[in-house]
């Protein structure tokens, strides 16, 4: 019987050690790729003719979104599929690109990058930069919504940012609705 007890308790903590060996992984993933993107995209001339035009491939970076009032830096990809958001936040396909005339939408996971839209404000500030410029936006909205309520992200005449989430921010698995920030583009 002692026996085991002992076999199960080793099994017990070789599962542990795996289990935190993996989050340890995935987290040092995604801090090396937002601080690698995050580099290469400073390092990067802007406002210039000459800059490339955002690129529509596949888990391509397309800019850094910062929201300083809630502390929020997160470098965003093209794509929304588990391994964009593991790194980075993520631009939903189908929805206008950065620069473009309509309705931008870029999502995130709860417990990593999008944590902090708990604490998002009306008028709060969001600054979207890629390499042809930097967009700014005033948060006009937030809401709860469910996750088949895709009418979030159609296209609007005003040029808009919509952000999505998971919600509640402390529900653990896979949450029953979705948090959504609405701003609106200032004009420069």
């Amino acid at each position: 019987m002692r026996r085991q007890i002992r076999l199960v308790q080793h099994g017990l903590i070789a599962t542990g050690v795996l289990a935190l060996g993996y989050c340890l992984a995935v987290y040092l993933d995604e801090w090396r790729f937002q601080v690698v993107e995050n580099r290469r995209f400073s390092g990067n001339p802007r406002r210039n003719a000459a800059t490339p035009k955002v690129s529509l491939q596949h888990g391509a970076v397309l800019g850094r979104l910062e929201i300083p009032g809630v502390g929020v830096s997160v470098m965003v990809v093209e794509g929304v599929e588990d391994g964009d958001l593991k790194r980075a936040a993520g631009h939903i396909r189908g929805t206008a690109l950065p620069g473009q005339a309509g309705n931008i939408g870029i999502a995130a996971h709860r417990d990593t990058f999008f944590r902090p839209l708990g604490r998002i404000q009306q008028s709060d500030l969001i600054m979207l930069s890629t390499v042809q410029g930097a967009y700014r936006y005033r948060v006009v909205s937030t809401d709860v919504v469910s996750p088949n309520a895709i009418q979030v992200l159609y296209p609007t005449a005003n040029d808009s940012l919509t952000l999505v989430t998971c919600f509640p921010f402390s529900y653990i698995g896979s949450a029953p609705k979705r948090f959504v920030v609405r701003a609106r583009r200032l004009q420069e």
